[in-house]
């Protein structure tokens, strides 16, 4: 219960509420003597910061999915991208099926030498593992950022989105000849490091407080 002074110098009992936010709000005395509460520009802004950081969060983890799923079904072969007995666990390889299939774009041969090679499928795989990991656990974005760009740069190459026929003469069914989903995911990778997304249901303030990533900001 807070005490307040009335313009006519008497005062006026009356329950006052802190915003949502922890910001105190002002009171507004109409003309009937009602007081109202109003919101401090403060508050609003503080509400609309909480939302943007939590949608970023929720965008961030999809995203650390988008690259863990990949990881776990061409490790082990859980029937959808990757059938069983095809499973890198297995014997099988991660890249072999996408870089051999590639029929458009200059680097057409540098792709299919590269096909299967073991390490090939171990840079590909441990970079899936790596930045999958790191994005979801909102930790060393900006390294993710640089790692999942490459990554993503390298497959738009391997589509070759500009090319309307396909080695053999076919369509090659592009949607868009610049701009398709490996640039869109690169840039919301770049996004999120930029705007510290693993602040918010992530570890990115635990991450930052850490010495070496203190004196190294490249690895926040």
């Amino acid at each position: 219960m807070a005490v307040h002074e009335s313009a006519s110098g008497r005062t006026a009992a009356g329950p006052r509420f802190a915003s949502r936010s922890g910001n105190p709000t002002t009171t507004t005395r109409t003309s009937a003597g009602a007081t109202t509460p109003r919101t401090s520009a403060g508050a609003l802004e503080t509400t609309r910061s909480t939302t943007f950081d939590t949608v970023f969060a929720g965008l961030r983890i999809l995203t650390g999915f988008v690259f863990l799923w990949p990881f776990l079904d061409k490790a082990f072969g859980w029937g959808y991208a990757t059938g069983p007995g095809r499973a890198w666990t297995e014997g099988g390889s991660p890249t072999k099926g996408f870089l051999g299939g590639v029929a458009a774009g200059p680097l057409q041969s540098t792709f299919h030498s590269m096909a299967g090679e073991t390490w090939a499928d171990w840079l590909f795989m441990l970079g899936l593992l790596a930045i999958g990991a790191a994005v979801t656990a909102g930790v060393a974005l900006r390294f993710a950022a640089v790692a999942g760009t490459v990554m993503m740069a390298l497959m738009w190459a391997a589509e070759w989105p500009p090319a309307q026929h396909v080695a053999s003469g076919a369509p090659s069914m592009s949607t868009n000849p610049v701009v398709d989903y490996h640039l869109l995911y690169a840039a919301i990778l770049i996004a999120l490091a930029v705007g510290n997304a693993g602040r918010v249901w992530g570890l990115g303030r635990a991450w930052e407080r850490l010495p070496i990533v203190r004196n190294s900001p490249w690895l926040r």
